[in-house]
């Protein structure tokens, strides 16, 4: 670790560095042409990490593009470069920089001691934004277990006394646990007693998820790549006030609403956590217990920012990630609708090329969510998925309608009867809207249903 009357003094001023290496270059050439995944530019690469680091308020004074012909084991780059970055640094008074890809512990050690400066790489820079973001007990703990986990192989950089020996037998002492050892296994405790908190959190979701089910209120999930634009739209369609600005990541927590779609049926409409390539495989882990929302929803509206050049290779990385969590092609035909929003931000004639793109497909919508364009033909649409959808809940039939039993037995699925004392009757029935809806006319809860609706 660098002492701190070495290191430089300003640590919220940051140069940005994404290394492009030449060999992945290659390998993607050689990739067979049937099937090229999307790939982001270098350009967009560079303005996320920038964006990235804008997330908690560090001032970037240089961002860079740097090619790397050969990585090296110990510093990912050659000592050309690096003296050209420390040059840089003198220039800026800059005591942070942030490298837009993965480095081990050695490399990120090797760099802070060439450079005379903190080093982040894009897993810490992530964690960072989220350890702000976190609002929640559940979000922190999520954070936090994210946090050690990432940790755990980077102790070499926060100590300066790891080989010091302790315990050991007789009044001399002698060979005993060495501090490192000694502060991995304190990690390791904290986090297993972490994880068991997340098992409460975990448990505490299924239960919340059970009262809903017994409630005929569908789900319906935004998914979609950071700075999408879903919080925009989850604002506008449900009218709540969810923190909604042009920033990576300024939505962490999960968020629910009821919301009313056009025919009148309530819906719970849940924004979730922004997706980013490269997100690490830890980090999915963590979250797993807020993503889980995600698989449980009756319906996934996968938000794209249409004005971005690279979403082509976003919604690759979106829809890697639902993959990992479970969703695999066939659920994503029936379940995804494709949301293109900020179309608002196209030129009229790139506008209204979109617009004719997606009019003609059900599972794509183009929208809005700044100027509402495109919402209520969304909100149609929604309404429309969803009104074959089975939902669960308790209907009670008094003593003077249970002819109206039989008729439920016949167009609904029954899972518990429960007969009462005043000869009422209590069904745990799964039914569609349209029979939800007949239902509540004939216990007169509803409209007076038309001669051939009785007759049905």
């Amino acid at each position: 670790m660098i002492p701190e009357t070495d290191r430089r003094r300003d640590d919220m001023r940051a140069v940005v560095l994404v290394p492009v290496l030449k060999n992945a270059r290659a390998s993607r050439a050689a990739q067979p042409e049937a099937a090229p995944a999307p790939q982001r530019s270098e350009e967009a690469r560079l303005e996320e990490a920038i964006g990235l680091a804008r997330a908690i308020d560090l001032e970037v004074v240089q961002g860079l593009i740097v090619q790397v012909s050969q990585p090296r084991p110990a510093t990912l780059m050659g000592t050309g470069k690096m003296g050209e970055i420390k040059a840089l640094l003198d220039q800026h008074d800059a005591g942070l920089v942030i490298v837009d890809h993965p480095l081990t512990p050695v490399q990120q050690r090797n760099l802070e001691k060439e450079w005379n400066a903190k080093v982040i790489d894009r897993t810490g820079l992530i964690l960072e934004i989220f350890g702000r973001r976190a609002s929640t007990k559940e979000g922190t703990l999520q954070v936090d277990l994210a946090h050690l986990n990432y940790q755990k192989g980077r102790l070499v950089r926060s100590w300066t006394h790891l080989e010091r020996q302790r315990g050991g037998a007789g009044f001399m002492g002698g060979p005993g646990e060495t501090q490192i050892e000694a502060d991995r296994r304190l990690l390791q405790e904290r986090i297993v007693k972490l994880e068991r908190e997340l098992e409460q959190v975990v448990r505490t979701r299924q239960l919340h998820r059970a009262k809903r089910r017994k409630v005929p209120h569908p789900i319906v999930a935004l998914v979609g790549y950071t700075n999408a634009g879903k919080s925009t739209l989850f604002n506008r369609m449900t009218g709540a006030g969810v923190l909604a600005e042009d920033m990576l990541f300024a939505t962490l927590d999960p968020t629910l609403r009821r919301m009313k779609l056009p025919h009148g049926r309530t819906v719970i409409l849940s924004d979730t956590v922004g997706f980013i390539s490269d997100l690490p495989t830890h980090l999915v882990a963590a979250f797993r217990a807020t993503l889980e929302e995600v698989l449980e929803a009756d319906l996934i509206l996968h938000v794209r920012d249409m004005s971005d050049p690279d979403n082509a290779a976003q919604s690759a990385d979106v829809m890697r990630i639902l993959s990992d969590l479970g969703i695999d092609e066939k659920e994503r035909e029936a379940r995804i609708i494709e949301v293109w929003n900020k179309i608002d931000r196209l030129d009229p004639e790139a506008h209204d090329a979109m617009a004719e793109r997606a009019s003609g497909r059900d599972n794509i919508m183009a929208v809005s969510a700044i100027t509402g364009e495109g919402v209520d033909a969304l909100l149609a649409e929604i309404a429309r998925r969803l009104s074959g959808v089975l939902t669960e809940t308790t209907v009670a039939i008094p003593a003077d309608k249970l002819a109206l039993v039989s008729w439920v037995y016949e167009n609904a699925i029954v899972d518990e009867r429960r007969d009462q004392e005043d000869g009422s009757v209590e069904l745990d029935v799964r039914l569609s809207e349209s029979q939800a809806a007949a239902l509540e006319r004939r216990l007169g809860n509803g409209p007076k249903p038309e001669k051939e609706d009785w007759e049905r």
